[in-house]
């Protein structure tokens, strides 16, 4: 009888032990399973991380390229510009010149067929408002001289000459019209200037004696 129990007892120790065996088994198999899977996912992080990386590289490589090449397209566009802008810059200027010349052409004509010199004149002073209303189109305008004071920005002294109707420093006569464009000088007007005469000089000598 006690060897009876004895047995069953060793038995059921045995399975205890089996059972035992088995749960800290599986529980090491699970423990293993899961640092296993951890260390697996920690591999592939950096293998995401990079492959996003190369991607946005690449995405901004070819916005790089597409920006150079607008930069080099605008870059020819502007010279192509300019270089049309110098060579056709004076077009709209010389496009209202055209009429003059065509009335020149047709005053010459009329000359040349009449002897009415009147009529020549009057055409000619007409061409003349024709012209200035054109150059005032395009901002260009005349220097207004004789009886001015003399300015040496605008005004180039030809000659000084006495004159009792001006006073010193006066613009006497004109020799050659000048012209400003945009309120820059285009030309200067050459221009007689009104001077001290001798006598004059000679006169205030004796006063300062």
């Amino acid at each position: 009888m006690v060897k009876k129990l004895k047995k069953e007892e060793t038995e059921a120790t045995k399975d205890l032990r089996d059972r035992t065996g088995e749960a800290e088994a599986g529980a090491i198999s699970g423990d293993w399973g899961e640092k296993v899977s951890n260390t697996t996912g920690k591999e592939e992080e950096p293998m995401v991380k990079l492959q996003e990386a190369e991607s946005r590289a690449a995405e901004n490589y070819d916005k790089y390229v597409r920006a150079v090449a607008e930069l080099d397209n605008y870059k020819k566009r502007a010279i192509r510009e300019k270089a049309d802008a110098i060579r056709y810059g004076n077009e709209n200027l010389l496009r209202d010149i055209l009429p003059l010349l065509d009335n020149t052409e047709r005053a010459l004509e009329h000359a040349c067929n009449s002897d009415d010199f009147d009529a020549f004149k009057k055409g000619l002073k007409l061409l003349q408002d024709q012209f200035l209303v054109c150059l005032q189109k395009h901002g260009v305008e005349q220097i207004e001289a004789v009886g001015k004071d003399f300015d040496p920005h605008i005004h180039e002294a030809m000659l000084q000459v006495e004159s009792g109707e001006h006073e010193e420093s006066k613009v006497v006569d004109e020799f050659e019209r000048g012209y400003l464009l945009n309120g820059r000088l285009l030309r200067p007007a050459k221009v007689s200037v009104c001077g001290r005469s001798k006598t004059e000089d000679q006169q205030d000598c004796e006063k300062d004696n």
